[in-house]
């Protein structure tokens, strides 16, 4: 039978959780049709999306429909679970794009489809709620082909998309084929739909089950089964804690098969011992809704939740394959949590159990502060952490308002130097710092000879480089965007131990970029938004207007009916609280939607750093200095001495 991971994405309230209930239903999943308005829903397990009517975690459900099997996965659809959604992406070989009939496609679409795009996934779309009043066939089609290209062909109507002009357009195989046949054969259409030529769209309505069949129909016959090579691989899209407290390791299997009681692993070739480890899947549970069944062995192409494993992470690549990249969406502002009358330990404890399932949190102990700070996408989701904060830990915190969450970078290279050695402790370590280009993030490298040094210690100083979130000097803000490379150090043969090379890492970057500060190199980013603005057409001056004055900058005016689009760019800090403006301005007739559009120069950066007051000497977590030896004792010197004290020359200047 063919296996196929198929996901469904939407915006919010388009009736993606809908459609996954009438689709396991009309495959015989399930007995009776649940709602998510009456919050029985298959795939809404959890009590605060039956109670909210929102999906807010990734599901899984199982479908067997003819002659395949598919593994259905149900994402969140509001923006502010989106980072959930796109770790799913990694590990779908199709994806079930959901529109809403009355509202069409909206700006969050546009980001899905831009995200599918960028992880190449193959997609089917299913236009919902086409019994709702204003649906217009026609239109929606035309906007679809408008938005996301002429591939986007009806796959429901007269005639067969294999005996079609403008399919057989889209691609010159399939034009070959119909001039010499009249016909474009399934495997070509199997072909382009792989290949992201050709976009199957279907029309209905999930709650009266209109038009699901068709979407079946064609998952069935237009999907094709994946190829896997025999070597183990898997990748990890979702860390999640069951009703007892086990932690579930959500993965794909990839390559080869997984049996249970395997010992896995991190390690790789050229990787510190430091940060390896090995441990065993002690169960493998296929999961639909809320139900499991155990499996003795995971071939590829399963997706199962491994429960025994404590070290993985989402986004974590096992076997021959890689860890995922960066997320191309992610959170832009910091919260502080007030604890209350509860002790803040334990609130801590609690935070970072929330932190291994969703990274992105970027849970931060402050210990000059004495405070925790976490990193949210919104209000909604700032909501359901205070949910699951009592509900699970029964603890009722509050949060302070949420700030911007700047970040920092350098203009041009430059070479820090970091030293330690107090009494029997010895490291010397030289970190280049390069600036590599908006949205890049941190990359990671050595030159160093091993001649001068050997791998063992250089494998430890990259672990180093990445272990922890170091610190910018305008603001105290997170690094981004630059390579950090290990170009010299220096180890003693009897002195030197592991943490030595910790200190001496640390110390070399802050080294180098209080000296990039010096020279005027160092650059803070704040997040912008890109936007889709709506307005009837005699409020866009207003709109323009507004958009100058945030800084912001928009594209040539578009006309979609009686209202006027504008699309563009803005700081968040700016535009954060806009919707309510454009609410009140238009009376309700206006409609903006943002996404994250990455981080740029700060426009307003003199400001933001005289506020910040941060005294990056005085940040003794995240020291400068260097520590020396003489005459049987250590002694500090401070950043700008250090090169006078320094046991190894520059190596770039």
């Amino acid at each position: 039978m063919k296996q196929v991971v198929v996901g469904i994405l939407a915006h919010v309230d388009a009736g993606k959780t809908t459609l996954s209930e009438a689709m396991l239903y009309r495959s015989g999943g399930i007995r009776s049709l649940g709602r998510v308005d009456h919050g029985d829903a298959f795939l809404d397990t959890d009590d605060m999306e039956k109670r909210r009517g929102i999906t807010i975690f990734s599901k899984q459900a199982v479908i067997e429909y003819h002659d395949v099997r598919i593994s259905l996965l149900d994402t969140p659809g509001h923006v502010d679970f989106s980072a959930e959604m796109e770790r799913t992406l990694r590990v779908l070989d199709y994806a079930i794009l959901v529109v809403g009939g009355s509202d069409g496609v909206q700006g969050y679409t546009e980001t899905l489809w831009r995200l599918l795009e960028r992880y190449r996934v193959p997609t089917f779309v299913f236009v919902n709620k086409m019994d709702a009043v204003g649906a217009d066939h026609d239109a929606l089609l035309d906007q679809l082909q408008r938005r996301f290209g002429d591939g986007c062909i009806d796959f429901g109507g007269a005639p067969a998309p294999g005996e079609r002009e403008d399919v057989a357009m889209l691609d010159e195989a399939a034009m070959d084929e119909y001039l010499e046949a009249g016909v474009i054969s399934a495997d070509r259409l199997r072909a382009m739909i792989a290949e992201r030529h050709l976009f199957p769209c279907y029309f209905g309505s999930a709650l009266k089950l209109d038009g699901v069949d068709g979407m079946l129909d064609g998952l069935a016959k237009y999907t094709r089964r994946p190829e896997y090579p025999a070597e183990f691989g898997a990748r990890v899209f979702n860390i999640a804690h069951d009703r007892q407290g086990n932690r579930l390791t959500w993965l794909k299997v990839t390559g080869g098969e997984l049996p249970v009681k395997t010992l896995l692993t991190n390690e790789r070739d050229g990787m510190s011992s430091e940060g390896t480890w090995h441990e065993k899947a002690d169960q493998l549970r296929i999961y639909s809704g809320a139900k499991f069944t155990l499996a003795d062995s995971a071939p590829a192409g399963t997706i199962c939740a491994a429960t025994g494993l404590t070290r993985t992470f989402p986004g974590e690549g096992l076997g021959f394959e890689a860890d995922a990249g960066e997320p191309v969406l992610e959170p832009v502002l910091t919260y502080t949590v007030l604890p209350g009358g509860y002790d803040i330990h334990k609130a801590l404890l609690a935070l970072r159990e929330l932190d291994d399932e969703d990274p992105l949190l970027h849970v931060v102990w402050d210990e000059r502060l004495q405070e925790i700070r976490l990193q949210l996408m919104g209000a909604v989701q700032l909501e359901i952490i205070q949910q699951m904060m009592h509900d699970r830990f029964g603890l009722d915190v509050q949060f302070g308002p949420g700030t911007i969450l700047y970040k920092e970078t350098v203009a041009a290279p430059i070479e820090g130097v970091g030293h330690f050695e107090p009494l029997r402790h010895y490291a010397e370590a030289h970190i280049l710092l390069e600036p590599t280009g908006e949205g890049s993030g941190l990359s990671y490298a050595t030159t160093c000879s091993e001649d001068v040094l050997d791998r063992n210690w250089q494998r430890l100083i990259l672990t180093h480089l990445q272990e922890k979130e170091h610190l910018g000097v305008l603001t105290g803000s997170p690094i981004t965007d630059m390579r950090l490379t290990l170009v010299t150090a220096r180890a003693h043969l009897k002195h030197t131990e592991g943490g030595d090379f910790r200190q001496a890492t640390y110390r070399a970057i802050r080294q180098g970029l209080m000296r990039a500060r010096e020279r005027g190199d160092c650059r803070l980013l704040e997040p912008w938004y890109r936007f889709r603005l709506e307005v009837p057409q005699d409020m866009l001056g207003r709109a323009m207007a507004d958009i100058q004055r945030m800084s912001g900058s928009f594209d040539q005016p578009q006309t979609d009916g009686d209202h006027a689009v504008l699309e563009g760019a803005a700081p968040v800090s700016e535009m954060r609280d806009y919707a309510m403006g454009v609410n009140a301005y238009t009376h309700g007739q206006g409609h903006i939607v943002c996404t994250f559009g990455g981080y740029h120069p700060c426009h307003n950066a003199e400001e933001v750093i005289e506020e910040a007051a941060y005294d990056p000497e005085s940040d003794l977590e995240n020291t400068p200095d260097s520590v020396f030896c003489a005459h049987g004792a250590g002694y500090p010197v401070k950043w700008n001495d250090v090169e006078s004290h320094m046991h190894l020359p520059l190596q770039t200047e």
